[in-house]
């Protein structure tokens, strides 16, 4: 079944029409499979649970055939900063740069952003070490800016920008034809035909309330080719001292019980891939509650509460997930 180098990308399946998202899946060595499933955080239904998608995905008959027999060895999650040329910051600030993914520099029909990534720290330690040569230091490196936005990077991202657009506004077929087409006039003329598309909203504003949609009943997992997060938390081998103040901060604790639970059944419960969030009942009332030590550091609560009350912060000692074979 191991076929080293072997790659799969898929797209869609199970997700149908909740969603936009894929997997892939990528032969490594010493009989080691990488298999993931990506979700896009824009989608309506609260009830959706990616993890839970992730999870029935692994029991398409193409993927359980492969997977039976084996073992995980780890596991791991992390929200992707795929929006593309619309999306990108300022990339320099006094005394720092943003490079590769932080900065959104995902060639999203490419699936790849190593290649942009590493152009970007090309250009930032050029940058830096003009500004050195010419004595400065702590102030803004504008020409890392100029030359991410004027150079390679700019000529792989503008000619696709409007792939992952069109995908979050019209779904996926629309995305194939109209993305498609506009990709390759782009590549054939350098001019993108249809212009440049708006995302529209962000991906917490694209929630939509609990009350227009039906809860999705998934599976239990099997224990053979999936699992429930929890257990595979352990398998990502995340710490934080549980003495630590939680990094996961609340704008106003009242938001998850007052505002989320009602209006959205409180998507945090489903969205994070690591059980960090709850909602306890304790003497008849529901209570919020926060397991900061399973973060994997995804990042998705910042990005995907709709109230947008939750700010991720550091954890103090560099706490976190340790990947070694990721």
């Amino acid at each position: 079944k191991f076929k080293k180098g072997r790659v799969v990308h898929t797209m869609g399946w199970p997700l149908g029409r909740n969603a936009g998202g894929g997997s892939f899946i990528y032969h490594f060595e010493n009989n080691q499979v990488l298999v993931g499933f990506v979700v896009h955080l824009n989608y309506e239904n609260p009830y959706l649970y990616p993890y839970a998608e992730f999870q029935r995905f692994k029991h398409h008959p193409m993927v359980a055939e492969l997977l039976e027999g084996a073992k995980r060895v780890a596991y791991g999650a992390r929200a992707i900063s795929e929006g593309g040329w619309q999306s990108m910051p300022q990339l320099s600030f006094a005394g720092g740069v943003l490079l590769g993914c932080s900065a959104g520099m995902v060639n999203v029909p490419r699936i790849k952003g190593n290649h942009n990534a590493m152009i970007s720290g090309i250009e930032a330690a050029e940058a830096a070490a003009a500004a050195l040569k010419a004595g400065r230091e702590g102030d803004r490196l504008e020409t890392y800016d100029a030359a991410v936005r004027g150079g390679a990077i700019a000529r792989d991202l503008k000619k696709v920008r409007n792939v992952k657009p069109i995908w979050s506004r019209l779904g996926l077929w629309p995305s194939l034809v109209l993305g498609g087409f506009d990709m390759w006039v782009a590549n054939l003329t350098g001019r993108n035909p249809l212009g440049t598309w708006k995302h529209g909203k962000t991906d917490a504003q694209a929630t939509g309330k609990a009350g227009d949609f039906e809860p999705i009943d998934y599976p239990r997992p099997d224990g053979k080719l999936s699992f429930d997060r929890l257990t595979n938390v352990a398998f990502s081998f995340t710490n934080h001292e549980e003495s630590q103040p939680s990094h996961l901060k609340l704008k106003d604790p009242s938001v998850p019980i007052d505002v989320n639970l009602p209006d959205y059944a409180e998507p945090a419960q489903r969205y994070c891939p690591a059980g960090v969030y709850e909602v306890i009942e304790e003497g008849g009332k529901p209570r919020f509650q926060i397991n900061f030590q399973n973060c994997v550091h995804c990042k998705t609560c910042d990005i995907k509460d709709p109230s947008q009350n939750i700010v991720w912060t550091t954890p103090q000692g560099g706490d976190g997930p340790n990947y070694p074979n990721m």
